[in-house]
């Protein structure tokens, strides 16, 4: 669940990583990882780590094995030095997927800890993605870096200026491909693929197509944020129980979580692109329960408001990809 700040904190969390998160963000407008007087991980051992840490004492030992550092002696910030920010998500990630999967009934205790890792792991990738409030252009490069480095708004890739501008940073470019660039208008909205317009100056239909669809990305995308955020229940807060029952299955068998940024928003381009709608995932939780066809058809109607054809239901679940179906 979205706050009034930024950094996304999830229900559940604790409350003292709560109210750290906050104060963090509070703070955070100068810092960033390239800074050398306000580095940001700095930040987060003055303000993170003691939560981390008194958190961490209110609960059983088993525990400390699913966060990295816990019970060594080693502060959050500390293994963030070791072995970066981006590493540290992916670390935390992966532990966190174990721990659910030992889990054999969550336990309300179980819920917290789940809720305050993800609540970490965001606050973690959006400081490996924030840039300082004032920051100069990157030498040799005529671009105002101080332009939003984020995710393509119709996908999951990077927008074409952070993909180069993290190019640039890698120094993994030469000087012709350096000029060659600063030619190019690069987009902080858009990647390569869906840029409004081609090289050869016509549109592009991949971005036409996207962009006609954009509200239902939007609609999709929240709902996978939301589930994820509450993987016990059906929690995509859709309005339907049985669109929200096709959320809940589809991530039992995924192993996303809320940290996993592009793949849930190329996951709900994926949706949008293949044509699932909310009644073709409604016949796919009744199938899954366990109704055949006609008897879909009488529970879901048609555009004239009349219970669909049998037909009409076997076409609909054959036109369905096959990573969508439950």
């Amino acid at each position: 669940m979205k706050n009034k700040f930024n950094i996304v904190i999830w229900e559940g969390c604790a409350p003292i990583v709560t109210e750290a998160i906050q104060q963090f963000e509070q703070r955070w407008q100068p810092y960033s990882v390239s800074s050398r007087r306000y580095p940001i991980v700095r930040l987060i051992e003055e303000v993170i780590d003691p939560a981390v840490a008194s958190y961490m004492d209110t609960l059983p030992s088993s525990y400390a094995g699913h966060v990295p550092g816990a019970g060594t002696g080693l502060g959050f910030s500390a293994i963030i030095r070791i072995v970066g920010l981006e590493a540290m998500v992916r670390m935390q990630r992966q532990l966190l997927r174990q721990f659910i999967k030992t889990v054999k009934q969550e336990t309300s205790t179980d819920e917290r800890f789940i809720a305050t890792l993800e609540s970490l792991m965001g606050l973690v990738w959006d400081c490996a993605c924030k840039r300082p409030k004032r920051s100069s252009s990157t030498t040799g490069v005529n671009l105002n870096t101080q332009r939003k480095h984020d995710f393509c708004e119709l996908c999951g890739n990077q927008a074409e200026f952070a993909a180069f501008m993290t190019t640039v940073s890698d120094q993994r470019i030469n000087d012709v491909e350096l000029e060659d660039h600063k030619k190019l208008g690069l987009s902080n909205q858009y990647c390569t693929e869906h840029r409004p317009k081609l090289a050869n100056g016509d549109w592009n239909p991949s971005y036409r197509q996207a962009k006609r669809a954009q509200s239902q990305f939007n609609t999709e995308l929240a709902r996978l944020i939301h589930q994820c955020a509450n993987r016990s229940k059906p929690h995509a807060m859709s309005g339907d129980k049985l669109v929200d029952s096709y959320f809940f299955q589809l991530m039992l068998r995924l192993t996303l979580q809320p940290a996993d940024k592009a793949e849930l928003r190329n996951l709900a381009r994926r949706m949008v692109d293949s044509k699932l709608s909310d009644t073709k995932k409604k016949m796919l939780v009744l199938k899954q329960s366990g109704f055949n066809q006609t008897e879909i058809g009488l529970q879901l109607l048609n555009s004239r408001q009349q219970p669909m054809t049998r037909q009409a239901v076997s076409k609909a679940l054959a036109a369905v990809r096959k990573d969508f179906l439950l």
